[in-house]
């Protein structure tokens, strides 16, 4: 595993790989960059094929919460860790008490939080062995209803910015995926009257938002060529991809998954075919918005911060299309612009 060469590294500051024998914890930690302060993001728990699977996502979510933190305007850097197991396990309190320690030899270079696959619960265990954790209950919380609101908004911005109307009643979107907050970003676009389709591999998932919201469910395999307005990748990373663009009718593509584009030239091909992308580290920072409040906490603050999220993504919008640019080129320059400029 040829990490200083790996097509991810991307200059990261540390790369750490953690193993405990006692609890069966194997884990990466990824730090990207500390240029605005320490450096946050979630702690992902998932049963990877591969190291190297596990290696390069980590490496990706990592720089992607660089630019995330960067262009959300908070005083963060950039880290990601993930968990290589199944998060379906039960024998969670040795297994995390172990993350903590990992996390606390870093000194306080990453704060971890909750992410796909691991709970706010997890993460107070975790805490119990470090002072390097975020999201926690009593402060922060669940970060994913506000990352479901940034998202919610997210997607008015782009619906403004493509059609010119405020409203996503009557609109078609597609939830890829609808866990904490595919679930939380559902009952938002419900509640404007916009029609779903929605899938996931949890059919409890699928249950909840058919019968909350009146959801029409169709299999993984299906939702990409399904006929509407608005894609929303709201699952796992690298869903536009080579095999799926073509597949594609939807006009936007605006959701609150990480790494949504496999590879930089996706976000090309989206544009080629009027394609409208809200680049997904700038549409999904609600949470880590929400966890930035965390020391003297204040929901009400923290709201209006994620509605900054709009008017970010349309100053994007605008930019791209002057200069002729895919946003994801357009929001990868601010973002560095504003790192290198804390260095």
């Amino acid at each position: 595993m040829a990490v200083f060469n790996h097509i991810s590294f991307d200059e990261h500051e540390q790369v750490v790989f953690c193993q405990d024998k006692e609890s069966g914890l194997r884990a990466i930690v990824a730090v990207h960059n500390t240029n605005l302060g320490p450096a946050v993001g979630g702690c992902r728990m998932w049963n990877y094929e591969s190291d190297d699977e596990a290696l390069n996502d980590v490496l990706r979510l990592s720089r992607g919460m660089t630019y995330k933190n960067a262009l959300a305007g908070l005083e963060m850097g950039g880290g990601k860790s993930v968990i290589i197991a199944d998060p379906k396990t039960q024998d969670r309190e040795a297994l995390f008490r172990a993350f903590g320690r990992c996390i606390d030899g870093l000194g306080g270079k990453y704060y971890s939080a909750e992410d796909v696959g691991v709970s706010t619960a997890d993460i107070m265990i975790a805490h119990e062995e470090t002072p390097y954790m975020a999201g926690l209950e009593g402060k922060s919380g669940d970060p994913s209803p506000f990352t479901a609101l940034g998202t919610y908004l997210g997607i008015k911005a782009a619906v403004k910015h493509q059609r010119g109307i405020d409203s996503l009643k009557g609109l078609k979107i597609s939830v890829q995926g609808v866990g904490h907050v595919g679930y939380y970003l559902c009952r938002h676009l419900h509640q404007e009257g916009a029609e779903l389709i929605v899938t996931d591999i949890n059919q409890s998932s699928l249950d909840r938002v058919a019968t909350e919201f009146g959801a029409t469910v169709v299999a993984p395999q299906d939702i990409y060529h399904q006929d509407v307005d608005i894609y929303a990748p709201c699952a796992l990373g690298a869903t536009i991809n080579d095999t799926t663009i073509p597949l594609l009718k939807a006009t936007i593509v605006a959701g609150c998954a990480n790494n949504q584009l496999a590879e930089a030239r996706h976000g090309e091909k989206l544009k080629e075919l009027g394609v409208l992308y809200a680049p997904d580290y700038v549409i999904n920072a609600g949470g880590i918005i929400n966890v930035s409040f965390e020391k003297d906490y204040d929901a009400t603050l923290a709201t209006q911060k994620v509605e900054e999220i709009y008017n970010t993504l349309t100053r994007i919008f605008v930019q791209a299309d002057k200069q002729d640019r895919t946003t994801s080129s357009v929001a990868d320059d601010l973002a560095r612009a504003i790192i290198e400029a804390a260095k």
